[in-house]
């Protein structure tokens, strides 16, 4: 390298090294407000969180309200639930009431009796209406999921395992089974 040379790159590199100062100076502020922008970013994302976050909380509460409430609801069904079962079955017991008056003031066993059977039919209006129904027995086969045998009787009059006789009466409830029917049944003389 010649000397003119030399001098020429001494000469460039001072210019160089400003440049390269300026270049890392101007990188700086670039950075500077890349520093300032995710600075700002990070910020909205921690206010972004913290409503999240309280949305959150808020849910929890609510799914913790809706749990006691609903714990509150059933307690109340249980402890409230036959309350108009029993604002029904009032209006039968008054006809009983009004049956034992008339009796003890009359002599006649026939008014009594129709009475009676006046309340017998306004409660089992009653029974149906909370879909209580009784079990046909007599005359049908035996079916041991709604009847229960108390007894055997021989008789060549009826079928085998037919119902002769009922004892009790055997009640369904929304067609379950609430009692059995208590009967005697058929056996066929051999």
């Amino acid at each position: 390298m010649t000397e003119k040379e030399k001098k020429d790159q001494e000469d460039l590199a001072p210019e160089s090294i400003e440049e390269g100062l300026y270049d890392e100076l101007t990188g700086q502020d670039n950075a500077g407000q890349d520093a300032e922008f995710l600075k700002t970013q990070l910020e909205l994302k921690e206010k972004e969180v913290a409503e999240h976050y309280n949305n959150y909380l808020r849910a929890l509460a609510d799914l913790e309200n809706y749990k006691k409430r609903a714990a509150r609801e059933r307690a109340d069904l249980v402890k409230y639930g036959h309350e108009n079962l029993l604002r029904d079955f009032l209006p039968i017991l008054d006809s009983l009431d009004r049956a034992m008056e008339a009796a003890c003031g009359s002599d006649n066993m026939e008014a009594f009796q129709e009475g009676l059977a006046l309340v017998r039919n306004q409660f089992l209006g009653c029974l149906e209406k909370y879909g209580v129904e009784p079990v046909a027995a007599c005359g049908l086969d035996f079916d041991p999921n709604v009847h229960e045998a108390m007894l055997e009787v021989e008789s060549d009059s009826h079928e085998d395992r037919q119902v002769v006789d009922e004892y009790q009466k055997g009640y369904l409830y929304q067609g379950r089974l609430l009692r059995p029917a208590k009967v005697s049944v058929c056996r066929r003389r051999k």
